[in-house]
């Protein structure tokens, strides 16, 4: 049966919800069929064997180059808590950014939180009010993490790779990922998350080191830093926004992010 939880998320993604009755079980295809008769392998040939497919050999596809990223010519970050790192980010000056951003987007939610949802970049709303995701793109991230247990202000914490607002809401250039990601790094060492979940084609990449589109990054495990935390990807409710027929794709993303937590958990 669909939960409340889904039900609400699926309510807020403009999904119609259907539950079905109960039905009979089906009769397997299999008691409905006349036995067809077993013919012998040929010689030289491979038996077939039930459920297979024998396909032929394909050529390997070429490997893809990786993106060249820009290095980080930044300085350290010095900030070794929340606070002190805080601070430093809403004075930070490491690229121009600074000088048309309304003040740095550090972040918000738990700092005990298990989970770690990682955007893109603040939008003209966030620039304003100095947290991350919120305005329409961020009722419906509340919306998708309460289908899965999550809230921005119990058990999950919310950041962006960049902390200051690109101007237009442009995508943000590497020189300005170089500089500013070794802030969300500082913040995955204070967190230690058990779970990373990027939403948005931006921050998969940029957290991978990739330009393999997000539709192939999806529906695998990723991992990330020196500890290997489990990365999922999705995509971004900006995008949902605009694109309301992959919601659906959205919802199955987070119910596999919901299965990979509940693994990681202790017996």
């Amino acid at each position: 049966m669909t939960s409340q939880r889904n039900i609400e998320y699926l309510q807020a993604m403009g999904i119609d919800v259907w539950v079905p009755r109960r039905s009979p079980p089906a009769i397997p295809a299999a008691a409905t069929q006349p036995a067809q008769p077993v013919q012998p392998a040929q010689p030289n040939q491979p038996a077939l064997q039930p459920g297979r497919l024998i396909q032929p050999a394909q050529p390997a596809a070429p490997a893809r180059p990786a993106q060249k990223r820009v290095p980080s010519t930044a300085p350290a970050v010095s900030g070794t808590t929340w606070e002190s790192l805080k601070s430093e980010v809403l004075a930070c000056t490491r690229c121009p950014l600074h000088t048309t951003r309304t003040q740095g987007v550090f972040g918000v939610g738990s700092r005990e939180a298990q989970w770690l949802v990682v955007g893109e970049a603040p939008g003209a709303e966030e620039d304003r009010r100095g947290e991350p995701f919120v305005g329409r793109a961020g009722h419906l991230l509340d919306a998708m993490l309460r289908s899965i247990g999550l809230g921005r202000g119990t058990n999950v914490y919310i950041a962006n790779i960049l902390k200051s607002r690109p101007p237009g809401n442009r995508d943000p250039k590497p020189e300005e990922v170089a500089a500013c990601l070794p802030y969300l790094m500082r913040q995955i060492e204070l967190l230690r998350p058990r779970l990373m979940l990027a939403v948005g084609r931006i921050a998969a990449q940029n957290l991978l080191a990739t330009d393999v589109p997000l539709g192939r990054l999806r529906g695998k495990v990723h991992h990330f830093g020196e500890l290997n935390t489990p990365l999922i990807v999705t995509y971004h409710p900006a995008y949902l926004l605009r694109t309301p027929a992959d919601k659906r794709k959205a919802w199955e993303d987070l119910k596999f992010a919901r299965s990979v937590f509940r693994e990681l958990q202790p017996s």
